[in-house]
């Protein structure tokens, strides 16, 4: 197995350099690709002074499937893993990458996360949709054998948030199954700071009916779907507003965000189901484009320290 570890990061430097130092202990033989951008703390830096790295593509765009798709085009291995840049492997990491796909040419596994009191994981998640079983993946700790990657046509640069969830669609969409390793771990070591971070309801909303319409089209069981999640967030809201920790307005200028990403979402998956035929359904992929990198260190085949 020849395996590419691509690392997205964006203003994260020093728990970037705590991610890469893991990754190269765990997995020494991996090519290391760090896609940064645009990052304004000192990370290009960081990463070229560091000997273990064997690509840096710098990107202008601050979506994380831009990124993604870079490290893609750069990427020789395969085997293709992506790890949040947050995020520091576990020593059965690598191993676990190689035993899931003698499985499956996909595999995904959990994240730990330290609170209060203990440590979280997470377990497989899967649901039937639209007649398809889903298992979904983690951007964040995934392995692809490049040719999956190849006809999934990378990551779907329309969506701001939730491309993770998209490819696992498609992925069932083309009928490619997808293990879960719980030892393919990796650990959050960076606790929240107690603060609470602004969702985007709009884009939230734009996301999951976007993909949806894209994958399956109108279908009654795919509008129940997105309803039943709007209404959910509407009754939790409503309870906020009961409760006194959120104000009327608020909620009523969430309920517009919502209907306009809605809105936005549905037309906008019509548009790329019907330009994308194919069982990729990816009208934004990698092939669509060839201006994602504005500069690229390359030091494969450079001696180490020498750059």
């Amino acid at each position: 197995m020849q395996l590419s570890v691509i690392v997205p990061t964006l203003n994260g430097r020093d728990q970037l350099s705590s991610c890469l130092d893991q990754l190269t202990a765990t997995a020494p033989d991996a090519e290391l690709i760090v896609v940064n951008g645009p990052s304004a703390d000192g990370t290009t830096g960081m990463v070229r002074d560091r000997d273990d790295v064997d690509v840096l593509v710098e990107v202008s765009a601050r979506t994380v499937n831009v990124a993604r798709n870079a490290g893609i085009e750069v990427a020789s291995g395969d085997v293709i893993a992506f790890v949040g840049d947050d995020l520091r492997v576990e020593d059965s990491w690598r191993t676990a990458i190689a035993e899931g796909l003698t499985t499956a040419p996909v595999v995904t596994g959990p994240t730990h996360r330290t609170v209060p009191g203990g440590m979280t994981t997470e377990s497989p998640e899967t649901k039937d949709v639209a007649r398809r079983q889903v298992t979904y993946i983690s951007g964040s700790n995934v392995a692809f054998e490049a040719d999956v990657l190849d006809t999934l046509d990378g990551f779907d640069e329309y969506l701001e948030t939730g491309g993770s969830r998209d490819v696992s669609h498609r992925l069932a969409g083309i009928e490619t199954p997808v293990a879960w390793e719980p030892s393919m771990s990796v650990r959050c070591e960076y606790e929240a700071d107690g603060g609470h971070r602004q969702r985007d309801w709009g884009w939230k909303y734009r996301a999951l009916s976007y993909r949806l319409i894209k994958n399956y089209g109108i279908r009654p069981t795919i509008i129940r779907r997105t309803l039943s999640h709007a209404l959910y967030d509407a009754a939790t809201a409503a309870r906020d507003v009961v409760g006194g920790s959120a104000q009327p307005t608020a909620w009523f200028g969430t309920g517009k965000e919502v209907v306009s990403g809605m809105t936005t979402g549905f037309s906008d998956g019509l548009v790329a189901r019907s330009r994308d035929r194919e069982g990729s359904r990816n009208p934004h992929g990698i092939s669509k484009r060839a201006d994602r990198a504005v500069a690229r260190y390359d030091w494969r085949d450079s001696t180490p320290n020498t750059r």
